[in-house]
């Protein structure tokens, strides 16, 4: 083993783990342990009058401990909260040998252990709801000291909430700070509800692949990585649209998924270079009807999580109820800027962005120009559920031309509190159209657009073999987890979000110093 520098009060916990076995007590055992019960089931259900949970086995973290000679309480922390147990020597060591309570309670059992106990429900004299143990089991030792966090008179001590320690902890989080779980709780809420609304309007849940050879469905800056065995270069998909539109081409009048996707960009509040998309495809239908498919998704949603369908973002209340306002995009840059872009070629629009101070590139064409004034000055506007329409053609590569206008498409944007957290479209299914789409990010990407999307011939051929008037739907897990449940950070919806090596770290900090 590592010789590794243990803190005083990690030697303490690891002597403690010699001794116990010293004593023959298996500090981590394999039997089953017969749970029958949690805190929040008595909590909800005891009644002395009815004389209920007097065989209770319950199982849990010690997240306290007061030692009154024969006699000690401490409490039980299990996966719906704590409870406490009163421990008394004779009962748990009925016999002349007292080990078990002078010696393994008292000085080799640590906060953070989990423990098992046998006993009933009780009232204490203080009108203390507790468990009076009959038995006591080890189930597991705890070798590293958690962090304590006390509250008294309504007012939190020692809380655990350094960002960087929280979020790469998240174990110790979930130990220490257990409403974290709720956020996670809902999360998996929001996920069953969508499935349940999916299947009821005839969709299939599918899978398709993560490792692509085109990196396809979004601009965006892909990973990279190389298959040994047939010696060609693979990405890690950045959204799942192209192959989900083949299985349409195929004859299924819907499907969708929940994907991982990846990104090799920025991270920041709002990304991660993992995150979890949604996207539906459904046949025979166009943006317009799945703008209304989706409010009343969300709404849905909204009521199952919240109960209601407002809610509080960083202190805005903002109502998921049906009925959203649809903008067109050009129209909105027009009435938050005052100018209209619509019909500007590429270098009006750059005169444009340097009269309203919005910073480009040279490899940016007309349809990045548009979202950059659009994303300076328009996104944080956009507070209440909004709908952004008709977004013209060099802006979106994928999508059906506009019915009346070529100019533009059949796409739009939702927007809640300055994000986005949709995009769809009425969904391009002319193969001419779509290879010269292809062949014009082809020429960003010339140009240095790293973002541009590559040419996939095989999905031209499979439009070639028909594929049905569709709209299509790419909705953030992620970002829609952080609006139900009011986070600002996504860090805060993610078990394990990206964090920075500790190396580096560490040493940013030494050089600091």
């Amino acid at each position: 083993m590592a010789n590794i520098e243990y803190s005083e009060q990690e030697q303490i916990r690891r002597d403690s783990l010699a001794k116990l076995r010293e004593l023959g007590i298996e500090p981590y055992p394999a039997a089953l342990y017969p749970v029958n019960a949690s805190a929040a089931e008595i909590a909800a259900g005891f009644d002395p009058e009815k004389g209920n949970f007097q065989e209770v086995c319950i199982a849990g973290r010690l997240m306290s401990r007061r030692i009154m000679g024969a006699a000690s309480f401490g409490e039980l922390q299990d996966e719906s909260g704590r409870i406490q147990i009163y421990v008394k020597r004779d009962e748990i060591c009925p016999g002349e040998d007292k080990t078990l309570y002078n010696t393994v309670w008292k000085r080799l059992l640590d906060i953070g252990d989990i423990v098992g106990i046998k006993g009933f429900a009780f009232f204490t004299q203080t009108g203390q709801l507790s468990v009076h143990a009959r038995e006591l089991t080890l189930l597991s030792k705890s070798l590293r000291v958690l962090p304590i966090v006390k509250e008294a008179d309504g007012v939190v001590h020692d809380a655990f909430t350094d960002p960087e320690l929280r979020y790469r902890q998240r174990y110790v989080d979930l130990i220490v700070n257990p409403q974290v779980k709720d956020v996670f709780v809902k999360r998996a809420q929001i996920v069953a509800t969508m499935r349940e609304y999916f299947n009821e309007a005839g969709c299939l849940e599918v899978e398709t692949p993560i490792l692509q050879g085109i990196p396809g469905g979004a601009t965006a800056r892909p990973f990279i990585t190389h298959h040994n065995a047939l010696d060609i270069p693979l990405y890690l998909r950045i959204a799942n649209e192209l192959y989900l539109k083949r299985l349409i081409v195929g004859g299924f009048p819907g499907v969708y998924e929940f994907a991982k996707d990846f990104r090799n960009e920025g991270m920041d509040k709002t990304h991660n270079p993992e995150f979890t998309c949604m996207e539906i495809y459904v046949a025979y239908k166009d943006y317009f009807w799945m703008m209304e498919f989706v409010e009343k998704m969300l709404e849905r949603i909204a009521l199952r999580v919240n109960g209601n369908t407002v809610v509080d973002i960083a202190g805005q209340k903002v109502d998921f109820r049906a009925g959203y306002r649809r903008l067109p995009i050009l129209e909105a840059i027009k009435e938050y800027t005052g100018v209209d872009v619509s019909g500007m070629d590429e270098a009006a629009l750059r005169a444009t962005c340097k009269q309203l101070n919005v910073e480009v590139e040279p490899s940016m064409g007309k349809g990045k120009l548009i979202d950059a004034i659009f994303g300076a000055y328009c996104e944080e506007k956009l507070v209440q559920p909004t709908f952004i329409i008709d977004y013209p053609v060099e802006m979106s590569p994928l999508t059906k031309r506009h019915r009346s206008n070529p100019a533009l498409t059949e796409r739009f944007e939702l927007f809640v509190c300055g994000k986005e957290l949709a995009n769809a479209y009425s969904e391009l299914n002319d193969p001419i159209d779509q290879l010269e789409r292809f062949e014009e990010q082809a020429a960003l990407k010339s140009k240095g657009d790293d973002e541009a999307m590559f040419i996939d011939y095989d999905f031209v051929r499979a439009l070639e073999y028909g594929m049905p008037p569709t709209s299509g739907l790419g909705m953030g897990i992620d970002r829609l987890t952080m609006f139900m449940t009011g986070q600002t950070a996504i860090q805060d919806v993610l078990f394990f979000p990206q964090m920075r090596p500790e190396k580096a770290l560490k040493k940013e900090k030494e050089d600091k110093q």
